[in-house]
């Protein structure tokens, strides 16, 4: 009886195995493409991807953030893979929390869009190291990013584990899973030349260890012009409407339009326009492209040590379509949504249409797609200060400068890229309505280093001076140094007149002799290498040096950018005496290092030591090296939170022991180079349309809720520099007010896109022709009459409205140039 039960059984899973392989098998999905186009399953297809880093946001974030992506008209998601922080030791891996890529990916599944999937494992991205693991670059013999096997070995091994994880879980499109594309290496073909014969060789292997892994979809190389085949060459940057592939048989794809740029600390903030983004994807289209993605669609925060550059901030807003806290950027957001909806309405005759195009005077081009029976154009003008009117098929029309028009079989304007018919969000931040009594109560502690680091006491010593990564394996951003130096009464170094000379190219340095701040220096933004020089007492006898080195980020771009060096590069003690300078040369020393601060020994940031004894009365102001810890409520409602550190010097904020990443509010942005108004018309670049002049780079740092708890949360900071911490207090974010200008014929959303928040007041609302920009208004020469009425009562009340922008109605402006507008003006 025991045997026939087991030998049903056994039939029982063989069957519900081969049905989960026939499952499987009918859900995959044939990737290929050709010259046209990606294709899926035989069809071409018009892609529209945007990039959102797993990392820089939380798993509990992820579903709204791929969500709102979907319904801003995305189809696909592209993310990179980042070794340094999977493997942050050699074959020991991380995959918890938001490193969690397996469940990244089944998100982007369960949404129901594809994936791709940009291995590297080299990624760039503002992200320290590249990307790249610092013991790396610590085994001996290796070199990376070319033809040295000790590298291949390990880059091979890493890319290997993402791919076999992602294929157990099927997760590949040839598995019926969602991953259409993967990517391998990346940029490299901006520095090959610098490689030499090793670069190319090095390239060509990438691209047969890549094949021979059979993923099943196909695989990229970007800004790789001479990528072997079968790699699709891909372009990356503002414009890349003239990239040609370096194949007729592969399509023209943009792997990263950049929607803004990157902050650094000391830079202000930078801006792209919706209307120029949307120009820059019209005439990728209109010139071949059908695949196009958005670097980056959530840009998000650089937790923990992340951020790269040297000098990158923690916001990685990016001036995305969603900002760092998953809002909706409007109008950017919306203004690319309806791109998108036209994009996808004509699929077929991009893809399969014939092209023809005709050129006109002054950068003005027409592109024609006919497809059985149905056409598509595209009205180009390319001139950055003239608008052109042309005559095509008959019809005339107006194409403002700068600006892609899109006509509906070739007939009527749908969308021009410079007529922005969406709303404007002004976010605002408000007080923690939580907390309802005094301002937060803080503790205090020293880092503690007077009977360890500045004594020498730390956990290695050799002969010579280190470099940072070498010495620390970028464990920590700080290092120390600590020599002893003997003082004979006869040495002719003796004296009070004597020089401390560093010379370092870390980030910060801060000195001590004898126990004594003797001086601190901190580099400037793209400048990191320094010399620090302080007339320093030593005494007769023994006297000890402790350096402290702080790193900011470390490089992750440029040709061996993995060489450069970090720390501190020579110590001297410098004499001069009339014409005659008397050096004596430390470097050679016996040299003790300690790797981090006592506070992260001890976890200070976490609640894990309770034992910790913490000064709760007067706190200390403007002190180097000081912990500061408190408690806070968890604002309420569902809006995202910040904490606000003004007044603090430069340092590392923790929440519930979650790192939201350094901070340095004291670093304040040039105070030349903004501008109140923007225009989009011409080449964008990071200098145009900056804001933020003679503020702090940063001063507020996201808290994801899912870092908070129900009770009471803990703040901890650690303050390098100097700070008051009483000025901090944490504030939630929303559309405080919302603006919106819409042509007639179109429909406009408003919204105050936040769960649950509803549209309070009108403050403005004119159909004619309404002057001025968002929050300043003004009634035009005409309008309706009844514009406000039909406004408030459309929206007032609600979460969000929807008003068709007609004489119908409106009834009539008694505009005498027939154009009308509607502007509006909402409180949430």
């Amino acid at each position: 009886m025991l045997e026939s039960i087991m030998a049903s059984s056994t039939v029982l899973l063989f069957l519900l195995g081969f049905l989960s392989v026939l499952l499987s098998s009918c859900a995959a999905v044939e990737v290929t493409y050709d010259g046209r186009a990606i294709k899926i399953d035989g069809e071409r297809r018009v892609l529209l991807s945007g990039s959102i880093h797993y990392p820089r946001s939380t798993a509990e974030m992820w579903p709204d953030l791929i969500q709102k992506a979907k319904d801003g008209g995305l189809d696909t998601i592209e993310t990179y893979v980042f070794w340094n922080a999977h493997e942050p030791h050699r074959r020991e891996y991380d995959f918890s929390g938001n490193l969690d890529i397996i469940r990244f990916l089944k998100t982007i599944k369960s949404a129901g869009m594809y994936a791709v999937l940009r291995i590297g494992p080299y990624v760039c991205a503002e992200w320290n190291y590249g990307g790249f693991p610092v013991w790396l670059h610590n085994m001996p013999g290796i070199e990376l990013r070319t033809d040295n096997e000790i590298y291949k070995n390990e880059m091979q091994n890493f890319t290997t584990k993402i791919v076999d994880m992602a294929r157990q879980e099927k997760l590949f499109a040839s598995q019926g899973g969602p991953i259409i594309l993967a990517q391998i290496e990346n940029e490299y073909g901006n520095f090959i030349s610098a490689y030499g014969g090793a670069g190319k060789s090095y390239i060509n292997w990438c691209a047969s260890m890549a094949q021979s892994l059979d993923i099943g979809v196909p695989w990229i190389m970007c800004q790789q012009p001479d990528a072997p085949q079968p790699m699709i060459n891909t372009c990356n940057g503002w414009y890349c409407d003239s990239f040609t592939p370096n194949s007729p048989n592969s399509p023209k794809m943009w792997t990263e339009n950049w929607t803004g740029w990157f902050k650094h600390w000391g830079g202000r903030d930078p801006h792209r326009t919706a209307e120029d983004l949307a120009f820059a994807v019209a005439r990728f289209f209109q010139f071949g492209g059908t695949f196009q993605n958005y670097y980056m669609y959530h840009g998000g925060t650089n937790f923990g040590r992340t951020a790269g550059g040297p000098y990158i901030s923690t916001s990685y807003d990016y001036d995305a379509p969603l900002d760092e806290y998953g809002n909706l950027n409007q109008p950017k957001w919306g203004h690319l949504k309806q791109l998108h909806n036209h994009l996808k309405s004509m699929e077929k005759t991009l893809t399969y249409g014939d092209i023809s195009t005709t050129n006109f005077k002054d950068a003005v081009t027409v592109t024609k797609y006919d497809f059985d029976g149905t056409s598509s154009c595209f009205l180009g003008n390319a001139n950055s200060k003239i608008d052109a009117t042309i005559t095509f098929e008959g019809n005339q029309y107006t194409v403002p400068a700068w600006s892609v028009t899109i006509l509906s079989n070739c007939k009527n304007e749908v969308y021009n890229t410079a007529k922005v018919n969406t709303q404007t969000s002004v976010m605002v931040k408000k007080s923690n309505k939580a907390e309802d009594g005094p301002l937060l109560t803080w503790r205090w502690k020293p880092d503690s280093n007077k009977d360890t680091s500045l004594q020498g006491l730390g956990t290695y010593e050799v002969e010579g001076i280190l470099e940072q990564k070498a010495a620390s394996n970028d464990t920590s951003d700080y290092l120390w140094y600590m020599t002893s130096v003997d003082i004979d009464a006869n040495d002719p170094i003796a004296s009070k007149d004597l020089t401390l000379r560093v010379n370092t190219s870390g980030h910060a340095l801060h000195a001590y002799v004898n126990g004594k701040l003797v001086g601190s220096q901190l580099a400037e933004y793209g400048s990191y290498d320094f010399i620090f020089e302080k007339k320093v007492l030593l005494d007769i006898g023994s006297n000890q040096i402790s350096l402290l080195s702080a790193t900011v980020g470390l490089k992750n771009y440029g040709v061996r950018y993995d060489l450069a060096n970090y720390g501190i590069a020579s110590v001297e003690l410098v004499r001069t005496m009339g014409d005659e300078t008397i050096i004596k040369d430390l470097s050679g020393h016996k040299w003790v290092y300690k790797v981090g601060l006592n506070g992260e020994d001890k976890q200070l940031y976490s609640n894990v030591h309770l034992h910790v004894k913490w000064h709760g009365s007067n706190l200390p102001l403007n002190r180097m090296m000081m912990w500061y810890k408190t408690t806070f409520k968890t604002p309420i409602g569902k809006d995202p939170v910040v904490v606000d550190l003004q007044g603090l010097g430069k340092g590392h904020a923790w929440v519930n022991g979650h790192s939201i990443g350094r901070y340095w509010p004291s670093y304040l942005a040039s105070d030349t180079g903004c501008s109140d108004t923007c225009d989009y018309r011409g080449t964008y670049s990071d200098r145009k349309c900056n804001t933020n002049c003679g503020n702090p780079s940063q001063r507020w740092y996201h808290v994801p809720r899912s870092f908070l708890v129900d009770d009471v949360n803990t703040l901890v900071l650690f303050e390098e520099i100097g700070g008051n911490p009483t000025l901090v207090n944490f504030q939630t974010i929303a559309v405080g007010t919302a603006c919106g200008k819409a042509y007639e014929g179109n429909t406009l959303e408003l919204s105050c896109n936040s769960g649950g928040q509803t549209i309070s007041d009108i403050k403005f609302a004119s159909f004619g022709d309404p002057q001025g920009t968002c929050t300043s208004f003004k009634k035009g020469s005409c309008e309706s009459e009844n514009s406000l009425a039909i406004i408030q009562q459309a929206c007032i009340g609600k979460e969000s409205c929807s008003i068709d922008v007609s004489e119908k109605t409106f009834g009539s402006s008694n505009c005498s140039n027939g154009v009308n507008k509607l502007a509006v003006e909402i409180i949430c």
